[in-house]
C-alpha cells in the first residue's frame, strides 16, 4: 500500500499542500490560517493516521528535530549516566539524540562534526576537547545551538554546564585530611581537559592549605590511550614502589574501579590505615567491602540544565528572536562519606 503523503491530506481537506505543510510545521498561526481550518486539518491527519516523513521534513523546513551529543567516551559511566538523561529529556520535547565518542581523537571528532552536519542535526551538545575550537566557532558563526558540558574551551563563547571540580577534590583531599592520613596520593588521567587539570589544582589546594606538602612522586598520570592490562601494571608499580601511601584520590571512577582491582590482587587491604575516595560515583562503591566514599557529580541537574539551554535556543530561532547571552552554569558535587 502506498504511503500517505500531503497531497492525500490537502485533497482531502480541500486546500492546498502548502497550508498542509504550514500546519505540520506549526507556522500555521504565523501564516493566519483559521483556527478551524487548523482543526479540521488535524483531524484528518490524525483519523488517517498520517507521519510525516523524517527527512523529507528536515528538508523542506531545515529542522531534523535530532541533537547531536559528541562525548569523550560513551562507555564511561558518568557519560552513558548523562546521555541516557539528555535522551529522555529530549524525547519528550520531540526531540532524538545521536550520540558518539571522540576517544580523545581530534581526527575522529572531525569526522564526527562532519557526519551530524550531514545529519543536519538541529543542535549540538559537547564535552569538548583541544583542536574543536574551529569547528565549535562554525557551528555558532552559523547560529547553531552549542552547548559544551564537563569541561570548557576558554576562547569560545557559548553556553556551557560545569561542575566545580576543584571544590570536589578539595573537598574530598580534605576528608582524608581529617582522618589524619599524611601520605595522599592522587590517581588522574593524563589528557589536557580543563576538569581534569581542576581536579588536580583541588587536591594540591586542599594540602597547601593544610600545610602538607605537594610530592610529585605520591601523583600519577595514567594514559588515556591505556589498555586495561597498561593500566593495571602502572597502578600496581606506583603502589608497590610507594608503600607509604595512605590514602588515594582517583580523579575517575573507571581508575577508581581499575585500583580495587589491582588492590585486591596485591592483597592490599582497604581499611583505617588505607583509605579510597573516588570522583564521579558508581554502582561498584556501594557494594564494594568496605563501601567507598565519592564525589559524586548532579547528572540529573547536569543534564536538565543542557536540555534547558538547547531548548531555549532553538526556540529563539524558532521565532527569530534574538538569543540571550551565553551562560555558564556550574554545579556542585556532593562528597558522600561511606
Amino acid at each position: 500500500m502506498k504511503p500517505l503523503s500531503i497531497k492525500d491530506i490537502a485533497k482531502k481537506a480541500n486546500v492546498s499542500i502548502t497550508t498542509v505543510s504550514f500546519i505540520l510545521n506549526g507556522k500555521a498561526e504565523q501564516m493566519r490560517i483559521s483556527q478551524e481550518m487548523i482543526a479540521k486539518v488535524q483531524k484528518i491527519i490524525t483519523d488517517l493516521g498520517f507521519r510525516p516523513n523524517q527527512v523529507a521534513r528536515s528538508l523542506r523546513t531545515g529542522n531534523s528535530k535530532t541533537l547531536g551529543l559528541i562525548v569523550e567516551d560513551i562507555s564511561n559511566p558518568f557519560f552513558a549516566s548523562i546521555a541516557r538523561l539528555i535522551e529522555d529529556k529530549a524525547y519528550k520535547h520531540g526531540y532524538k539524540i545521536i550520540y558518539s565518542s571522540t576517544e580523545n581523537d581530534i581526527d575522529k571528532a572531525k569526522g564526527l562534526f562532519k557526519m551530524f552536519k550531514s545529519r543536519q542535526v538541529d543542535g549540538y551538545i559537547i564535552a569538548p576537547m583541544p583542536g574543536m575550537e574551529e569547528d565549535i566557532k562554525s557551528l555558532i558563526a552559523n547560529k547553531i545551538p552549542v552547548v559544551l558540558f564537563d569541561r570548557n574551551l576558554a576562547s569560545l563563547k557559548t553556553n556551557c554546564v560545569l561542575v566545580n571540580n576543584v571544590g570536589g577534590t578539595y573537598e574530598a583531599t580534605e576528608y582524608l585530611i581529617r582522618k589524619l592520613k599524611k601520605k595522599i596520593a592522587f590517581v588522574t588521567v593524563d589528557i589536557k581537559v580543563d576538569q581534569m587539570k581542576d581536579r588536580y589544582k583541588g587536591y594540591q589546594k586542599a594540602l597547601q592549605d593544610y600545610q602538607f606538602r605537594v610530592m610529585k612522586r605520591l601523583c600519577i598520570h595514567i594514559p588515556f590511550a591505556n589498555t586495561i592490562e597498561e593500566t593495571n601494571t602502572q597502578l600496581i608499580d606506583f603502589f608497590t614502589k610507594n608503600k607509604d601511601i595512605d590514602a588515594v584520590l582517583f580523579s575517575t571512577n573507571y581508575l577508581a574501579i581499575r585500583g580495587l582491582f589491582c588492590f585486591r590482587e596485591m592483597g592490599k587491604k582497604l581499611d583505617d590505615q588505607f583509605q579510597v575516595v573516588a570522583y564521579d560515583d558508581h554502582d561498584v562503591f556501594c557494594l564494594h567491602s568496605p563501601p567507598i566514599s565519592v564525589v559524586d557529580q548532579p547528572i540529573e541537574e547536569i543534564a536538565e540544565n543542557i536540555i534547558g539551554l538547547v531548548l531555549k535556543d532553538l526556540a529563539a530561532l524558532d521565532s527569530m528572536i534574538q538569543n540571550d547571552p551565553p551562560q555558564m552554569i556550574v554545579l556542585s558535587p556532593k562528597f558522600i562519606e561511606r
